[in-house]
């Protein structure tokens, strides 16, 4: 049982510090960069709602309560990255209870998307185990340690850009930049096979 538990928070952990699939590295980086300031608090309740929702696809999809295209998901994958980036650049000047709770939504909605596109992989791995709440709950954890990483380098970055001579505003909008740009390879990648 013990070992089940630890291949799970392993492959959580791994899932998101993987740079072969560096999809969550980069909406990780969005997610956290306009909140890396003074919204710390704030910043870890989203990374706990998209750990959430990504384990709540990925059950709805080991239950087979819910099937999805696997090539429409991979493509929405970094179109939401994308879309984070622009509400980093937009949103930022303001930070108000109206675009966090925006902010929340579009995380919940990411993380569903993020985490059927690795449904049938962990599908696959589930097979025929009749214990899939373990795992799931294991996985999670794995995920959430490997997030809190990604947003803990992330806040670090941005507060030693913050001693340079950066503004924040120039901080966000050339990190989501970066981001964006990074995002574009995958994006036309995923529309091809998209269409194929």
């Amino acid at each position: 049982m013990m070992e089940t538990i630890l291949f799970y928070i392993k492959l959580g952990v791994f899932h998101v510090l993987d740079l072969g699939a560096y999809d969550h590295l980069l909406f990780l980086s969005a997610m956290a960069l306009p909140f890396s300031f003074s919204k710390n608090k704030t910043l870890f309740y989203l990374v706990s709602v998209f750990t959430i929702t990504h384990c709540t696809s990925l059950a709805l999809s080991t239950y087979e309560v819910l099937e999805v295209n696997t090539s429409v998901i991979e493509f929405l994958i970094p179109l939401s990255i994308l879309l984070m980036v622009v509400f980093d650049v937009i949103y930022t000047q303001k930070l108000n209870s109206k675009s966090l709770r925006f902010h929340l939504i579009a995380t919940a909605v990411f993380g569903l998307i993020h985490g059927f596109g690795f449904s049938n992989y962990f599908k696959m791995l589930m097979g025929q185990t009749q214990d899939k709440i373990t795992g799931l709950i294991s996985f999670a954890i794995g995920l959430e340690i490997a997030q809190l990483i990604i947003i803990l380098m992330v806040v670090v970055v941005v507060l030693l850009l913050t001693k340079t001579q950066l503004q924040k505003q120039q901080i966000i909008k050339w990190g989501a930049l970066l981001i964006g740009a990074l995002t574009l390879p995958l994006l036309y990648s995923t529309f091809t096979s998209l269409l194929n």
